[in-house]
């Protein structure tokens, strides 16, 4: 069976975000929003492509490309921030399919580089290499909480 990558609807975030907690991608307390709100959001930014791989209407995986301007790197860098599969369907097609799309999503959009988090798991790292990724080095980060509104001024 093929599976059919599309973009992804409101109605398909729950799904997707059960599907990212049972793969422990999605960590509650590292973002100030709940996961699910999000995505709701992204779903109609231009600057992201979120999709989801379905098979006999049923949603078995999905991922998502956010855009960001960038002039160390020519153009636009897209980052691949979520990238799941369902336990119960092949891992390695699901994500296939969905790299695929995303990638040409990324060229349509102008991208000069896609770039993932290097998984954790030894099979998610091989699916990678496949797909064609290459280890670049680490990054510095820091987190910043997120701005709860403009305080009044006095």
């Amino acid at each position: 069976m093929e599976y059919l990558v599309r973009a992804a609807r409101v109605t398909d975030i729950d799904r997707l975000v059960a599907l990212g907690d049972t793969d422990r991608r999605m960590d509650r307390a590292a973002s100030p929003l709940v996961a699910a709100d999000l995505l709701r959001q992204l779903v109609y930014l231009p600057n992201a492509s979120l999709l989801v791989a379905e098979m006999r209407r049923e949603i078995v995986g999905g991922g998502l490309l956010v855009l960001r301007p960038s002039v160390i790197a020519g153009g636009y860098v897209g980052t691949i921030d979520l990238l799941v599969a369902a336990p119960d369907h092949d891992p390695d097609r699901v994500t296939a399919a969905i790299l695929e799309e995303l990638l040409r999503s990324a060229s349509n959009k102008g991208c000069s580089t896609v770039e993932i988090a290097e998984p954790l798991e030894p099979a998610d790292a091989a699916r990678l290499t496949r797909a064609g990724f290459v280890p670049a080095g680490p990054t510095l980060r820091r987190p910043v909480g997120a701005a709860r509104g403009a305080a009044p001024r006095t």
